[in-house]
């Protein structure tokens, strides 16, 4: 057994304690830990021996700085407070893990600017980045690719991978609903100026709508949170809307509480229906109706495609790669002036009772 260093009580062992220990230069010992496989195998076996009876441990990113090899991946999400980051999160940390990487998590609290300030500190130490419902401008974000191979989620951004689920179809459901119960005018409860998604979600409503021959309209932006939710409540009850379509979840959520506190019942007042299919969802009463999202493919897809791109893959730019998505009916939609409904499967949905 190799004889501790009279220092490495004192302080952690350093590479030049184990090279005299093992009787080897420090550059021997750095190269069996680098590239083992120029180190002969025996010699490489008593380093690694010696380092281990010292406790000696590699830094990652001190070996990292001749070949920016960290694996290390970005993860930047909008609002770390937000439920629907937490399935993203984990689908990009199983395909991270699987390849023998770890996540770095970036929490941008809803802000474009510090967004910014913290990618520029993070990126030095990390591969690649997924945005995750980025609020940085197209050439913000472009910019930043340059720098790092990047895959965005829930945008498209031109020039730059992307990965997105389908919201035309999910609001064609959604408002299909809406208009099979019996509702002719929908509001749309808006989310953040700044989010891609919330732009796409209101022309295919307007789209939708004109299919159905609904009348569409849009009040907001509101936070996407539940107290955001709670303030859209009190402007709703100045218009008397019958059927409502929430940005998210959250906000839905907000909203039922809010009319509620008023005297207005969901959905035998108003009918609401949202996007994401968070697990609270489910929790709310009466649970939510809502267009659910793949939220831990999201997450994997993601990662596998930066994966992909490190390794040299080609990864396409042009149109985004779009994930489906299906409606879940629970007790927030009824007909119109009728109370709530008997659930019923819809053409490319799925059905939850609760």
């Amino acid at each position: 057994m190799a004889e501790p260093s009279p220092s490495a009580g004192r302080r952690p062992p350093t590479i030049y304690d184990v090279a005299r220990a093992a009787g080897v230069a420090a550059s021997t010992v750095s190269r069996a830990f680098s590239r083992p496989g120029r180190v002969n195998a025996e010699t490489a076996e008593r380093i690694r021996q010696v380092a281990a009876d010292l406790g000696y441990r590699t830094n990652p990113l001190a070996r990292a700085l001749p070949t920016g090899r960290t694996s290390m991946l970005a993860l930047v999400i909008s609002d770390i407070t937000n439920p629907f980051y937490g399935e993203i999160i984990r689908g990009a940390q199983s395909a991270a893990a699987e390849a023998g990487y770890v996540i770095l998590l970036v929490d941008a609290q809803e802000s474009d600017r510090v967004e910014r300030d913290a990618l520029e500190r993070a990126l030095p130490t990390v591969e690649g980045v997924v945005l995750a419902s980025s609020r940085m401008s197209d050439s913000a974000i472009r910019m930043t690719a340059k720098q790092r191979p990047m895959i965005v989620l829930n945008r498209h951004v031109a020039d730059v991978p992307s990965v997105v689920t389908d919201n035309l179809h999910g609001m064609r459901l959604a408002v299909q609903h809406l208009a099979d119960l019996g509702h002719r005018t929908v509001t749309y409860v808006s989310g953040p100026e700044a989010s891609w998604a919330d732009g796409m979600r209101w022309r295919s409503l307007r789209k939708a709508a004109a299919e159905s021959r609904l009348r569409a309209h849009r009040t907001g932006p509101y936070p996407p949170t539940v107290a955001g939710g709670s303030t859209a409540a009190e402007e709703l009850g100045h218009h008397g809307a019958s059927a409502v379509i929430a940005y998210n979840d959250q906000l839905a959520i907000g909203l039922v509480r809010g009319l509620q506190a008023t005297g207005r019942r969901v959905p035998q007042d108003v009918s609401i229906v949202s996007f994401d299919n968070i697990f609270a969802a489910e929790l709310v009463t009466p649970g939510l109706t809502t267009v659910a999202a793949p939220l831990r493919a999201q997450g994997h897809t993601a990662v596998c495609s930066l994966l992909s791109a490190l390794g040299g893959a080609q990864v396409s730019t042009g149109r985004p790669m779009v994930l489906p998505t299906r409606l879940v009916v629970r007790g927030s939609t009824a007909p119109r002036g009728r109370g709530r409904p008997r659930p019923a499967a819809l053409d490319g949905s799925a059905l939850d009772p609760r």
